[in-house]
């Protein structure tokens, strides 16, 4: 089957309404269910569909934090933008989504109008090239992202890289961050969709390990939304039989031991360490930083970055009205912060929500999460 055919099918509507059906002859519980994903092409499919107009008023699917860009710090956007305006031999290459995002003071975009020697790329290997293209410069790559892009990164410095490349990295994990969230008292998720890409790579196995240790139960899903649709009607059939573990959905692109390959990279070339989340605080071992013997590229080290006293601006800088920490940890939705559509829009962004195109508020002020629109 080729691959037009397979989307095809994972497309009736017949199938869709199917799936619908059997969602709303479950019996209405005495609260909402709480369905969390966290997995910015996720919110993508939900909202673009108008899934959640098709689900029963007592199902939430609820955003968590699945937007790498919105969830880099502030003080790393500073602390790129630092290095570039006070080492002028120095080339910031970055992704385009974070080119917006604010920083404490400036952006990325505001600063190279200052003067910031700023390189969009579209993969770290363009990053890597550039440093054996212009020797007499050095390139700093701003890596950012999740376990789906870290190993990208690091497979960069498995490549002989020269000695004018250097990486300060701002890549996170998702399974600490889920268990951050379920230790909350003042979150209430019944059930989690794990993200799908990052799945690929770590796959089905550490899921299924927090499931189980906190009893709340997971399906891994795709990215079309008859993909979400079953997963939800999975979780509510596992809520329903007390069943707490990681099921797959996605069994046409993730393992339960995920990529080894992918995984022997990260660990390779990263180390896990205690790190800061923008619009959430320090999650322990959520972060990954350079090992020791990767030194000679590691721009926090070689720059002299402090990154801690960075984050320490970043706390006291707080931006009134702006409700993007609230979206992030699923405690409220982009509509009800008084600043969406308003202040705060994708052309002018306040908080990191509404820069990148898996944020949330940035999903919501192009589809509107709660859309009506037919699959």
């Amino acid at each position: 089957m080729t691959i037009e055919k397979a989307l095809l099918e994972l497309r009736r509507k017949d199938l869709t309404s199917k799936i619908v059906k059997e969602i709303k002859q479950f019996k209405r519980p005495k609260e909402k269910v709480r369905i969390m994903h966290v997995c910015g092409t996720h919110e993508y499919t939900i909202s673009r569909s108008g899934i959640r107009s098709l689900l029963p008023e007592w199902i939430e699917v609820i955003p968590g934090p699945g937007c790498p860009v919105c969830v880099c710090p502030a003080a790393y956007i500073d602390a790129a933008i630092q290095v570039g305006l006070e080492n002028k031999d120095t080339i910031i290459a970055s992704f385009g989504d974070m080119l917006k995002v604010p920083g404490t003071k400036l952006s990325l975009m505001n600063a190279r109008a200052k003067g910031l020697n700023l390189k969009l790329i579209y993969s770290p290997s363009e990053a890597l090239q550039l440093a054996k293209e212009t020797p007499s410069k050095n390139i700093m790559l701003l890596a950012v992202g999740f376990e789906t892009t870290a190993p990208m990164v690091a497979s960069q410095l498995l490549n002989n890289p020269p000695e004018n490349f250097y990486i300060l990295s701002a890549h996170r994990l998702i399974p600490p961050v889920m268990e951050y969230l379920l230790q909350r008292e003042d979150i209430k998720i019944d059930a989690f969709i794990p993200p799908g890409h990052v799945s690929t790579i770590i796959g089905q196995k550490p899921f299924d390990k927090i499931a189980r240790k906190y009893k709340v139960p997971m399906v891994i899903a795709g990215f079309e939304p008859v993909d979400v649709l079953l997963a939800i009607l999975m979780l509510l059939k596992m809520l329903e039989n007390g069943e707490h573990y990681c099921d797959n959905e996605y069994i046409r692109a993730v393992r339960y031991d995920g990529n080894l390959k992918a995984q022997e990279i990260i660990h390779g070339v990263f180390k896990e360490e205690r790190a800061y989340w923008r619009g959430i605080g320090y999650v322990d071992a959520s972060g990954l930083a350079l090992k020791d013997e990767f030194g000679e590229n590691d721009a926090v080290k070689i720059y002299g970055i402090d990154i801690e006293s960075l984050i320490k601006v970043e706390q006291k800088h707080i931006v009134k009205g702006c409700r993007c920490s609230d979206v992030i940890l699923g405690k409220a939705y982009p509509t009800d912060c008084p600043l969406f559509g308003k202040a705060c829009t994708p052309q002018r962004p306040v908080g990191p929500c509404m820069v990148s195109s898996e944020g949330t508020c940035s999903i919501w002020f192009k589809y509107g999460g709660r859309s009506t629109r037919i699959i």
